[in-house]
């Protein structure tokens, strides 16, 4: 008995989803996530205006957070939490999506989406230039900053409650923890 292969949908299969639903195309596969926790929410959206003040006050490009498409490759279209794209690159920014790797992308952890945002994306983003990427992890409350290295994204710096999150993306950036996972 021979197995039907799997079919990899492409961007414009994608395209024709619900607009609104909350998938992404991962290598060609559909995935749909639930909606975000409140906790989750409340991550985003503090850590989005933390980095939205520094960035518009320095006007260093503009920040996003999902539901937003970031189009990488003819079967990857990603919804990360919050990214960053700076002045320089903002010709990838266009009316309907983000065409090509965000300068910075955070994923904020949560049950659905951990094996995702560990595993394939985290190798999707580096292999299209993300230059920094943050995973949050809301139930520890830290923040692993990651650089790119030989092959792989590498540690920066790992953060918790009680310190202050720096960024070599964004010199003069700080943002406390307890802001971020403050009650």
């Amino acid at each position: 008995m021979t197995t039907k292969p799997k079919m990899k949908l492409t961007v414009a299969d994608y395209m024709a989803t619900p607009e609104g639903a909350r998938y992404q195309l991962l290598d060609g596969e559909l995935i749909l996530a639930a909606a975000p926790n409140n906790r989750h929410q409340r991550v985003v959206l503090t850590l989005a205006f933390a980095l939205h003040r520094f960035v518009s006050r320095r006007s260093l490009g503009r920040v996003w957070f999902a539901p937003l498409d970031v189009a990488l490759s003819d079967h990857d279209v990603a919804q990360p939490d919050i990214l960053f794209v700076s002045r320089d690159r903002d010709a990838i920014v266009t009316a309907a999506n983000i065409q090509g790797a965000p300068d910075l992308v955070v994923e904020v952890l949560s049950p659905g989406t951990e094996g995702y945002d560990r595993g394939y994306k985290r190798s999707l983003y580096f292999r299209h230039g993300v230059r920094e990427y943050w995973l949050v992890d809301p139930a520890l409350e830290t923040i692993a900053v990651l650089t790119p290295g030989d092959g792989d994204f590498i540690l920066y710096a790992d953060y918790g409650r009680g310190r202050t999150l720096t960024s070599p993306l964004l010199p003069g950036l700080a943002v406390d923890l307890a802001d971020i996972f403050g009650e």
